[in-house]
């Protein structure tokens, strides 16, 4: 939730193993397996940076000499691994040149396993040696990671290999695989906008609003489409910063699996990414995605990968056979691929979906069940029957004194059947936010705290009204007074409190339609009660005044009310129909979200 001057933090795309901006310092055991930087983007295909050795012999306890050379870089890794099986852990030792530019690092159970930079500082040259242990594998081979920029690095750039005397020939090339030096996968550019041809009945998809077309400037759009043992997505939406959805086991954020699709200098990065609650994502160092494309036109955003259905190798990923709750979310980015918080909540569905299950077209909602009905309910309670009870006891005392209705006035038992609503139905929505956040919300600003104080005074309302003196005694005049100070107070908090809550993320009424909407009721009600204060003026004003008889001046005033009864009627009925308008105009916008 977002405070109501609908100020945002900034989500910057930081890793489980790193804290701010990368390695600068060049610390990177976290990376010793993947040796991919943590750095929100994906790597480049063609190195310009190379890696020699000084011979292609070695002996246990031997040194060979290993240079990286290219153009300026800032930080680098350097490791050696079984040729054979690249994906081992790093083999031998290193032994510096220069310590101002680089460092020994273990990774594994290896002692100086690794070399890294040492600072951000530009370099074009790294000598450093390696000395072979007792137990090498037959054939090894060096691998280096190289940064030249933040977002602009290539990882597991191979490098020569080395053999000790005599070792068998290989029965398959020893150069690396793509896959052994790059996690990232061939991206390409869509020519045309995805359609929503096959959903429900070839493709799971999820559109907002309901059956729109991806095509569409104001459509989202999410699908998924069983291939054999894989699923191709596709995503789509109005946005030049960021689209992501997550699989997650409840309509919480935190332990979800999510997909981002980002805009970075007019091009879209696809990644995966585990969330942690509230916090950043966590991008992974290795993208298990295939068939990568994109395209972002006229402020629309699409992005399609394939994955597999089961991904056992990564441990964060969960399997698309299962169900889960769906969000899509979406937000702005920076010119470097940092992505903002979402300002809005997430659309979410409104229960759990087999993906890879029986096709189906579904929308989903920005907001929970449980937060719509608190909204419905203060809605109908402080817009309809708090506003009716009040115009009722302030205007219709004269007009219906004559009326009763079980044994009271009928004015009366109204205004009174009308507060008790209020009370009611304010009640049971002011417990409904704190069942669906298991408590206190920190991130909802003053709209809870202003919503408890209209809370308490609502129960302290006809708590004091029990207690109310009778006509005629002496301190008739200071109850009066109270009641009518407490409502009023009541009634203007709860104005402020809706004008605060109908921007929370988690209601988000339609913008800037909320806000005048609200002005359009709060001028509707205002003139209404002006407009039967100048009636009732003008009444007075025809009484005769006959200051001796106090009597007969009250006889003329319920004469002159009594004149008026039509007139309060035919108001009142417009007041009430014009209250009902402005309360299914914001039922249907809680509807819609």
């Amino acid at each position: 939730m977002e405070l109501p001057g609908r100020a945002f933090a900034v989500w910057m795309f930081i890793c489980c193993c790193a804290s701010v901006d990368g390695y600068p310092s060049g610390k990177i055991r976290e990376a010793c397996t993947s040796m991919i930087p943590c750095h929100g983007s994906s790597p480049q295909l063609s190195p310009e940076h190379t890696i020699t050795v000084n011979g292609t012999e070695f002996k246990p306890g031997d040194n060979i000499e290993v240079h990286l050379s290219g153009p300026d870089f800032e930080g680098f890794f350097i490791q050696a691994r079984d040729a054979e099986h690249l994906d081992s852990p790093a083999v031998g030792s290193f032994v510096l040149v220069d310590r101002r530019l680089s460092q020994l690092l273990t990774c594994g159970r290896t002692k100086n396993s690794a070399v890294s930079h040492t600072s951000k500082a530009k370099k074009k040259y790294i000598k450093v040696y390696w000395i072979a242990p007792g137990d090498a594998p037959k054939r090894v081979q060096f691998l280096v990671t190289v940064v030249k920029k933040y977002k602009i690095f290539w990882v597991k750039i191979p490098g020569p290999i080395v053999s000790q005397p005599n070792a068998p020939s290989p029965t398959t090339p020893l150069h690396a695989t793509p896959e052994a030096i790059s996690t990232s996968h061939p991206v390409s550019y869509l020519s045309k906008p995805f359609n929503a041809s096959g959903c429900g009945s070839m493709k799971f998809c999820i559109r907002n609003p309901s059956n729109c077309d991806p095509e569409s400037a104001s459509c989202f759009f999410l699908s998924f489409q069983q291939e054999k043992s894989s699923v191709f997505i596709e995503m789509s939406g109005p946005s030049e910063g960021y689209l992501a959805f997550a699989l997650s086991h409840d309509q919480w954020m935190g332990g979800d699996d999510a997909y981002l699709c980002v805009n970075e200098d007019h091009r879209v990065h696809v990644s995966t990414a585990y969330l942690r609650g509230r916090s950043a994502p966590v991008l992974d160092s290795q993208n298990a995605l295939e068939d990568v494309s994109w395209r972002l036109v006229d402020g629309v955003l699409q992005c399609s990968f394939r994955r597999s259905i089961r991904l056992p190798a990564y441990k964060r990923r969960f399997n698309l056979d299962a169900s889960y709750y769906i969000f899509l979310a979406d937000g702005e980015a920076s010119e470097g691929g940092l992505i903002y918080k979402h300002r809005r909540q997430p659309l979410i569905t409104n229960g759990i979906y087999n993906v890879t299950g029986l096709p189906q077209d579904i929308g989903g909602s920005r907001s929970p069940r449980l937060i719509k009905a608190h909204g419905a309910l203060m809605f109908v309670a402080w817009i309809t029957t708090v506003s009716i009870g009040v115009i009722v006891a302030r205007f219709f005392k004269p007009v219906w004194s004559h009326s009763f209705l079980f044994g009271k006035e009928m004015w009366f038992q109204v205004h009174r059947m009308l507060m008790l609503t209020t009370v009611m139905l304010t009640s049971i929505s002011f417990v409904l936010p704190f069942v669906y956040r298991g408590g206190w919300s920190q991130q909802a600003g003053f709209h809870p705290y202003l919503g408890c104080t209209v809370m308490a005074l609502t129960i302290f309302q006809p708590l004091m009204a029990g207690f109310r003196p009778s006509r005629h005694a002496p301190r008739r005049q200071l109850f009066n007074w109270f009641h009518w100070s407490t409502g009023t107070t009541a009634r203007i908090l709860a104005v402020v409190t809706m004008f605060l809550g109908m921007d929370l993320p988690a209601l988000d009424l339609p913008d800037p339609w909320d806000t005048y909407t609200m002005i359009g009721f709060v001028a509707w009600h205002v003139s209404i009660d002006v407009l039967l204060e100048i009636h009732s003026y003008c009444l007075v004003r025809k009484v005769e005044v006959i200051e001796d008889d106090r009597v007969q001046i009250l006889q003329s005033l319920t004469s002159a009310e009594a004149e008026g009864r039509l007139f309060k009627q035919i108001m009142l009925t417009i007041y009430v129909c014009g209250n009902i308008v402005f309360l299914i105009a914001f039922l249907a916008a809680i509807n819609q979200i």
